[in-house]
């Protein structure tokens, strides 16, 4: 059956022809533009109303599973004292394993940090696990140190990670880095029944917002993920939109092989980047090389201004890297969580390496979210086939952090945007949610925009134009991902995946006030109406 779409203001996202009117599809692709789609024998056709249509968005870095939880949790997105955390975790009931969980939190946004004691008190002897929104850290109390065999006088010395002490020694109840992987040993596995409910919810959420296509950036295994049959719930969840999965480098093993085939190094049978389909498709390895910017955890080549230290990495940087080549020989291709600018340069080394031995791979190699980039690491990167992730919306959300954090000249090379067009890269679109909010329009202010909650400019040369945001959480967004040329442009023979808008986004002067009014993925309405 052929649907058209008239009367329609459609941004195409091709060069060759940036502005259509009309678009046909079947069998969700799409057929024709313009006057060709108009001539063909449509069996139904949809009024767009002379509103705008553009590709369907694309986020390249969300935690798909971990924001469908935060529908469920205790919610303390919100919270400005210590007193409203109490009683929330107070009001809340336990889940089924008897854990209070809540989410979103970020201390920074508090006027006096939280204390134990009184989050003992507050949850009545359940232990309680409240997750930062930075996806870094922990807040736990003292039922749940116990619970996962920690002495909350005594607690131990991690590798790439800390159990947070006051002045007599004993736990804070702050958890840094791999530090929460003690917690993580009593509360995972998740079900996947669990897992399934969390995607149900938060794709039917992505539509909401006009997204057709999301990354899972970190699944299965290591801090970020949720179980080791997470992919399978995936596969049995009910999908609202294109998924792409990360699976972690914890998940990935040696595989004996015939002795032609060299080393294995990957997933059992030999799965590895590429393997789904256009609704489903395992993406890049997730590597973590260090932390984040708020906690002070993100690798940095020189100290912060806040503090007499620079971060680390999360472990040791030469077994990374050794690990990740293993993973690039047998076909990975590589996703390299990297923040601070002494990260950034371990990413690049390592993906230089990996291209030098094993070729560009079909699906590019990428640094996630590059919250330090130096003009020098840029120049270094053009011409090659690595794409930088980073997140905008972190701008106006924590950026009067981050630039205490990283004073004046650090500040103006975070999270770039412009100058990796100017080097010629591909510039995605992305959000990091639920560490910060995901919505694709704001995300696309803030790449314009790039002005702190303060009103303060946060790299100003770094702007984009609305028309360059746009082709970010769209056809860039696609190039990214190993998708070019398949889906993010209304251009026949691509995916007949789309968004309507309230009003074009070229030309307002706030992307963050236009309304979707219909999200089409794969030629079936999901969202909305025409």
């Amino acid at each position: 059956m052929i649907t058209r779409i008239d009367n329609a203001h459609i941004l195409t996202q091709d060069p060759a022809r940036p502005v259509a009117d009309s678009v046909a599809f079947a069998n969700g692709r799409i057929l024709a533009v313009g006057e060709a789609a108009r001539a063909l024998p449509a069996d139904e056709t949809w009024d767009a109303g002379g509103r705008t249509l553009t590709p369907g968005f694309n986020d390249v870095h969300s935690h798909t599973v971990w924001f469908g939880q935060t529908l469920l949790e205790v919610d303390l997105s919100q919270v400005a004292t210590p007193e409203e955390v109490y009683a929330a975790v107070r009001d809340a009931e336990p889940n089924p394993d008897g854990w209070v969980v809540a989410a979103g939190f970020r201390p920074s946004g508090l006027d006096a940090p939280v204390e134990i004691a009184q989050l003992d008190h507050a949850t009545g002897g359940a232990p309680l696990l409240i997750k930062h929104n930075s996806g870094h850290a922990y807040t736990v109390n003292t039922a749940a140190l116990r619970a996962a065999s920690v002495d909350p006088a005594d607690p131990p010395e991690v590798d790439g990670g800390e159990f947070v002490r006051d002045a007599d020694g004993h736990c804070t109840g702050l958890l840094d880095e791999n530090a929460m992987r003690a917690i993580q040993n009593v509360t995972l596995p998740e079900s996947g029944e669990e897992i399934g409910r969390a995607l149900e919810l938060a794709t039917r959420r992505y539509l909401e917002r006009g997204l057709t296509s999301v990354t899972d950036a970190g699944v299965a295994g290591g801090w970020i993920g949720h179980s080791p049959r997470e992919i399978a719930a995936y596969q049995n969840a009910p999908l609202h939109t294109r998924m792409q999965v990360m699976v972690t480098m914890d998940v990935l093993h040696e595989i004996p092989g015939h002795a032609s085939d060299g080393p294995g190094w990957g997933l059992d049978g030999g799965l590895r980047t590429g393997f789904g389909d256009e609704w489903l498709q395992v993406g890049p390895v997730k590597i973590f090389s260090d932390g984040s910017l708020l906690g002070t955890t993100a690798a940095l080549s020189e100290n912060y201004a806040c503090c007499s230290h620079h971060g680390y990495f999360q472990g040791d940087p030469e077994q990374m890297r050794a690990r990740a080549l293993q993973a690039a020989n047998s076909g990975w291709s590589l996703a390299i969580h990297a923040i601070g600018d002494a990260a950034v340069d371990f990413a690049i080394e390592t993906l230089e390496e990996a291209v030098d031995e094993h070729g560009a791979p079909a699906m590019p190699h990428r640094i996630e979210h590059g919250g330090v980039v130096r003009p020098d690491q840029i120049e270094r990167l053009r011409g090659k086939p690595i794409v930088v992730v980073p997140q905008p919306l972190f701008i106006p959300a924590f950026g009067d952090a981050m630039a205490e954090s990283l004073g004046p000249e650090r500040t103006a090379w975070s999270y770039p945007g412009k100058r990796l067009l100017d080097a010629s890269l591909i510039l995605p679109g992305s959000s990091d949610q639920p560490v910060a909010p995901g919505v694709p329009l704001e995300v696309m202010q803030a790449f314009v925009e790039r002005r702190t909650a303060s009103g303060r400019d946060y790299g100003p040369e770094d702007r984009l134009t609305p028309a360059e945001a746009l082709y970010a959480y769209t056809a860039g967004s696609a190039a990214a991902t190993g998708w070019a040329g398949r889906k993010g442009q209304v251009v026949p023979g691509q995916l007949a995946d789309f968004v309507l808008l309230s009003q074009d986004p070229l030309n307002t002067d706030d992307l963050s006030t236009i309304d979707v009014a219909a999200t089409i993925v794969g030629g079936e309405l999901r969202y909305g109406s025409f």
